[in-house]
């Protein structure tokens, strides 16, 4: 098969040609049109639910400046294929402040990509840009940092709190983080939404959890289809890897709150997300997930969206760790959350991946064995054949898996205080706990393996209000659950 630097020369050209609007009674739809010339068109679809039949989103400008947003971080999937190093953005005109912020979410989102098929690369070279109507200049710019608070604090002095009757949407995927989001702001669950893009079991069964009903008003459904024609040149293939899914999530949700009058749209991404996957570089499994992005997109939202919806993480001053402390105690959602990538088609456990054994060890410390083997169907900390992943996590192996898990330093706390607590009570340590034990790292983190019970990261945008609500569920009592000696 070609290697990079041939498909770039085979394949130099990709091509943004535009996008549909559907709109009926019930569902408006996307449809995108990108092309690789010379190799294949591709025609992605988003669709969302109608709240206001009366509106006209095809002609609301707002919506279209969403839309066309949409598309050009859904391009990004289908321009990894071959990596043409030109794009081509028909019927649009783009200043090089908006070049310069879609290059680094595109270059810093494929870090992964890059780095596991072997590319070197550099941001400034990676891409060009090519917008048919030309550079314009923008009257406001994300470089001057004027012009953002300017428009940051004009679109903050139009919408209203949680408690002067705005409401808030929760991206929810199924995992105990949005589980946990949904726990924090049950004092406002009238105000709250859910949304959730192509509902499977965990998702569907969280929101019901959360004593909302799936069908009911309170659920917002998005649903994405991905293009055949990539489906099938990954078999042949092309190039593959990670994409910044959650800042698709971002662009989506966006529009998803623009349509249904929700004024804020509250991720559940913690600080632990800010950590790379490789030491010593920038390559970030969950660089869409990181504070970096976060801040990034809540700027281009304010400048450029204009869409009065306030994006932000609701759990961003928190660890894996806290959260994983408070998600102990939400025991309503244990029998049914999944965040297990290889197991999500079948709605289960793997039992066998890292993200598995993460979510295990970061439990570990909050729930008896007995209850994790119950939500696993496995005794992870038993399994030899784990070892390896269980390296990366706690950093004896150079690098962390490529998933969404936490940093090396509160995995390391919570096996630590894991241990300890099985000494404390007689039982007998698992396979990977004696052999933990072994590499000397128990003893080396026992004197701050609780640390991260008072941890607090103060690099957030939480609104007041939602501050207020994650310190009364949350900051005040981690403290309170601190297990001692």
């Amino acid at each position: 098969m070609l290697s990079y630097i041939e498909f770039r020369k085979k394949y130099p050209v990709f091509t943004y040609q535009g996008f549909d609007i559907m709109q009926d009674e019930c569902n408006i739809k996307l449809t995108y049109h990108f092309e690789i010339d010379g190799l294949s068109e591709f025609a992605p679809t988003w669709t969302f639910p109608v709240k206001d039949k009366k509106a006209d989103f095809a002609s609301d400008e707002t919506f279209r400046n969403m839309a066309f947003s949409l598309g050009m971080v859904e391009l990004i999937s289908y321009w990894k294929i071959a990596c043409p190093p030109v794009v081509r953005i028909k019927n649009a005109s783009l200043s090089e402040d908006m070049i310069t912020w879609w290059k680094s979410l595109y270059f810093n989102g494929l870090g992964e990509f890059y780095y596991t098929n072997g590319i070197v690369e550099n941001e400034q070279d990676f891409m060009t840009i090519e917008p048919e109507y030309g550079i314009n200049e923008p009257v406001l710019s994300l470089q001057c940092e004027a012009d953002v608070q300017a428009a940051i604090a004009m679109r903050n002095s139009n919408i209203k709190t949680l408690k002067e009757g705005a409401r808030c949407m929760v991206p929810v995927g199924g995992g105990k983080d949005s589980a946990v989001s949904l726990d924090v702001l049950k004092e406002y669950k009238n105000a709250v939404y859910a949304y959730i893009i192509n509902p499977r079991g965990a998702t569907i069964e969280t929101v019901q959890r959360a004593g909302m009903d799936f069908d009911g008003s309170h659920v917002i459904t998005a649903h994405r289809t991905l293009d055949k024609n990539m489906l099938e040149l990954n078999k042949q293939g092309f190039l593959n890897g990670h994409t910044p899914f959650s800042a698709i999530v971002a662009f989506s949700a966006t529009i998803a709150a623009y349509m249904n009058d929700i004024t804020y749209i509250a991720l559940s991404n913690e600080s632990s997300a800010n950590e790379s996957t490789v030491p010593g570089s920038t390559v970030n499994h969950q660089y869409s997930k990181s504070f970096r992005f976060e801040r990034d997109f809540h700027e281009y939202e304010a400048v450029y969206l204009k869409s009065n919806t306030y994006y932000f993480s609701l759990l961003r001053p928190l660890s894996e760790f806290q959260i994983a402390a408070d998600f102990a105690e939400c025991k309503e959602y244990h029998d049914i959350f999944k965040s297990c990538n290889v197991g999500s088609k079948q709605n289960i456990w793997c039992g066998h991946c890292p993200k598995c054994l993460f979510v295990w060890l970061i439990l570990s410390p909050f729930l008896a064995q007995e209850e994790l083997c119950d939500i696993f169907g496995t005794n992870m900390a038993q399994d030899e054949s784990m070892q390896n992943d269980f390296d990366k996590l706690v950093g004896i192996a150079s690098e962390k898996p490529f998933e969404c898990v936490g940093s090396v330093d509160e995995i390391n706390a919570a096996v630590t205080l894991t241990i300890r607590k099985m000494k404390a009570s007689g039982e007998m340590l698992p396979y990977l706990f004696r052999y933990y034990c072994g590499t000397g790292l128990y003893e080396k983190n026992l004197p701050d393996c609780e640390k991260y019970f008072g941890y607090y990261d103060e690099y957030n945008m939480l609104p007041k209000d939602f501050e207020e609500a994650l310190n009364l569920t949350l900051k005040e009592k981690l403290r309170e659950r601190a297990p001692r000696q």
